[in-house]
């Protein structure tokens, strides 16, 4: 599975060099395989170099064997460990989230504007109360994401680790490294949304709407297909109203959107 991966990253990029295409003009699944095939080369390239000195390869089956999760991609984790292993990496994300939403209220006296003041107090209080908050309810709050207190660049470095924990990016890094990291990923992912749009959330199969339902915060390996496809819709609708200068939101969005969702509190 992983080779024949392998060749069709490579048919792609080929494809794009030829006819001078760039990542974000390529179809939903042409982006979706280079993104997951990147991360899973990463992980497939630490093992190379682990397993280079002599001797080395006999302590790298022995790690691999007691640190599959860590260690392997997911072409060789059994049925079970799939969802297991969700379940763990989910679990280390939403620790997070106590600490994006605490984030957010102290940042409300910062806010000037004294209707976005009033909208992030309600927004916090309802995630508070275990409240699925609506899709206006998030975009009311763009203005406040693009500009001070809460835009990318305006993001202190607690904050930048704890959406990292949320993104289940490493937050062991500088914070100018962890600013360009979350920028990186969060304008993959919009990039993503608009060619998912573009293709209608209808022609993804069951599995790859749950996988885009896990990226953008999700735990949808507890929760019917239909609810994936609705939240998915409701994701689409406020990533495709943003622009570039608001990806902030989008960001958080994965806390916002995915916390209080039917089913997730398990």
């Amino acid at each position: 599975m992983l080779w024949a991966d392998a060749k069709k990253a490579r048919r792609i990029k080929t494809n794009m060099w030829k006819h001078n295409i760039k990542f974000h003009q390529l179809s939903y699944r042409e982006m979706e395989h280079l993104r997951q095939f990147r991360r899973d080369v990463t992980k497939c390239l630490f093992l190379g170099i682990i397993s280079i000195p002599p001797f080395a390869n006999y302590l790298v089956f022995l790690l691999m064997y007691l640190f599959p999760r860590q260690l392997l991609i997911k072409h060789f984790w059994t049925a079970k460990q799939q969802i297991d292993f969700l379940d763990i990496y989910h679990a280390l994300r939403k620790q997070s989230h106590p600490e994006i939403l605490c984030y957010l209220e102290k940042i409300i006296p910062l806010i000037s504007d004294a209707g976005l003041r009033w909208h992030v107090t309600e927004l916090c209080t309802k995630l508070q109360r275990g409240t699925h908050p609506a899709i206006h309810d998030i975009l009311a709050l763009r203005e406040c994401f693009s500009n001070h207190p809460l835009s990318m660049n305006q993001l202190h470095a607690l904050q930048l680790k704890a959406l990292s924990r949320a993104m289940l990016l490493t937050p062991y890094l500088p914070s100018f490294l962890l600013r360009h990291r979350l920028k990186a990923h969060t304008t993959v992912i919009h990039q993503l949304d608009k060619a998912l749009a573009k293709l209608g959330i209808g022609q993804l199969t069951a599995q790859e709407v749950r996988s885009a339902c896990y990226l953008r915060g999700l735990n949808s390996t507890h929760i019917a297909e239909e609810r994936c496809r609705t939240w998915l819709g409701e994701w689409l609708q406020i990533s495709c109203s943003l622009k570039e200068a608001e990806l902030s939101l989008l960001l958080h969005n994965v806390f916002l959107l995915s916390t209080n969702y039917i089913g997730t509190r398990r």
